[in-house]
C-alpha cells in the first residue's frame, strides 16, 4: 500500500496505524519545487523540505521504503491555474485539485508501477460504498472533516484509496502518534497553502501575473464609485478587508468583475443567494443522472461552510444549477458546491461565475 507522507502527525498516523494492522506499506513525499520562507517553514504548507525530512525521519522510524517525488513541473501547472482563477474573478481551492491531481492521481499511478493495490492519505474523511457506487463520507471527527475536498475523485480512485483517520479524531490521532513514538507526535498543523511560502496568496499574483494587478473602482450597487483597488484579484466575494471607510454600515465585496475592473461592494444582504450554477461536475455516490433530472440534499459551498439544503438539477453532462432552501452568504466562483445525502457525498462541481454576478 503507497501512503502519501507529508511528514505531518495525520499522514504518519496513517502510515503508522496501516503498517500496525498487517499491511506493507510504503511511504512516498510529494516535493513540490517551491522554496520556503525560513521564517514560515513550520506552517506554510505540507510540501517543504522540513516536511520531507519529517517524512524520511518517520518512514525510518516504521521502516518501511519512502520515496521524495519531484512534482515540481506538474505543480506549476497547478500554481498557473490557481493565478488564472484569480484573474477571472474566481478563489479557487487548490488542494481540491491537489487531491485528484496528484495524491490520488499521480500517486495511485505509481502504485500501481509498484504492484501497490491501494493508495492511502491522512485525510479526515471515508470512502464508503452507496449502493453500487463508490463515494467519499465524511469523518468522525467533524471539526476537522475533510470530506469537501475530496470531491472530485472518480470511482476508480475512490475503489483503490483508504483512509485509515476516518474513524478518528484529532487527540486520537495524537495519542497514537506518541504511543507509537513518531517524530513528529507534536508537531504543529499547517493551515496554509503548500505553495505560497509567504503565506499571502497576492505574491504568486505579484510574482507570476503582474498583469492581473490592474487599478480599478470600487463601486457600491448602484454602480457609485466609493474607492479604488490595486486590482480585482485581491479580493473575494464576502471579504470586508481592506475596503473604503467611513461607511455607515459594514461593506463586504460582493461581486468582481476583472474585465471591467470593478470591485463592487454592499451591505451583507448583498451577499446572500439561493441560486447559482456549477460546471465541472463529478458524480460520486449518484451515477451520472440524465439531463433534467434533480437530487435533494445538503449543500456545502466552501470547506467550513455549514450545509444548507436544497436541490441539485442536472443541466448538462457536467453541470448543474442548485437552489437553495435557504439564502447562503457569499457563494464565491471558484469554490466548490458539494452535495451531501445524509453522511454521503452524491456530486459536485466548480461555482460558475456568470450566475453570482451582482
Amino acid at each position: 500500500m503507497l501512503v502519501a507522507m507529508s511528514g505531518g502527525v495525520d499522514s504518519s498516523v496513517a502510515a503508522a496505524l496501516l503498517k500496525e494492522q498487517g499491511h506493507e506499506v510504503i511511504g512516498a513525499f510529494m516535493r513540490n519545487g517551491v522554496k520556503a520562507n525560513a521564517d514560515r517553514a513550520h506552517r506554510q504548507g505540507c510540501c517543504g523540505v522540513d516536511d520531507a525530512l519529517d517524512a524520511r525521519r518517520v518512514a525510518d522510524r516504521l521502516d518501511v521504503p519512502f520515496y521524495a517525488l519531484n512534482f515540481e513541473d506538474a505543480f506549476d501547472g497547478l500554481i498557473d491555474d490557481f493565478v488564472k482563477a484569480y484573474a477571472r474573478g474566481e478563489t479557487p481551492n487548490p488542494c481540491i485539485e491537489c487531491n485528484r491531481r496528484f495524491k490520488m492521481g499521480a500517486l495511485l499511478h505509481l502504485a500501481r508501477k509498484l504492484k501497490a493495490d491501494t493508495i492511502a492519505t491522512g485525510h479526515y474523511a471515508r470512502v464508503e460504498r452507496n449502493g453500487d457506487r463508490w463515494c467519499v463520507a465524511t469523518g468522525a471527527d467533524g471539526d476537522k472533516d475533510q470530506s469537501y475536498v475530496l470531491f472530485g475523485l472518480g470511482q476508480d480512485a475512490l475503489a483503490h484509496t483508504r483512509l485509515p483517520l476516518g474513524s478518528l479524531v484529532k487527540s486520537e490521532v495524537r495519542e497514537h502518534a506518541r504511543r507509537l513514538a513518531l517524530p513528529v507526535a507534536e508537531k504543529p498543523e499547517s493551515m496554509e497553502i503548500c505553495f505560497v511560502p509567504t503565506g499571502d496568496y497576492r505574491d504568486i499574483l505579484r510574482e507570476r501575473a503582474p498583469a492581473t494587478l490592474q487599478p480599478g473602482k470600487i463601486v457600491d450597487l448602484s454602480g457609485a464609485e466609493v474607492g479604488r483597488h490595486d486590482g480585482t484579484a485581491m479580493f473575494t466575494i464576502g471579504q470586508r478587508r481592506g475596503l473604503p471607510g467611513g461607511q455607515p454600515d459594514p461593506i463586504y465585496v460582493s461581486d468582481l468583475d476583472p474585465e471591467a475592473r470593478t470591485v463592487t461592494v454592499g451591505d451583507k444582504a448583498a451577499l446572500l443567494r439561493d441560486s447559482f450554477s456549477a460546471t465541472g461536475a463529478t458524480w460520486s455516490g449518484v451515477s451520472a443522472p440524465a439531463i433534467g433530472s434533480t437530487l435533494r440534499g445538503d449543500v456545502k459551498i466552501r470547506a467550513h461552510h455549514e450545509p444548507v439544503p436544497g436541490v441539485l438539477t442536472v443541466t448538462d453532462d457536467d453541470a448543474f444549477s442548485v437552489l437553495l432552501d435557504e439564502p447562503a452568504e457569499a457563494v464565491t466562483p471558484g469554490q466548490a458546491a458539494v452535495l451531501y445525502e445524509g453522511d454521503h457525498i452524491l456530486a459536485g462541481g466548480w461555482i460558475a461565475r456568470d450566475e453570482v454576478a451582482v
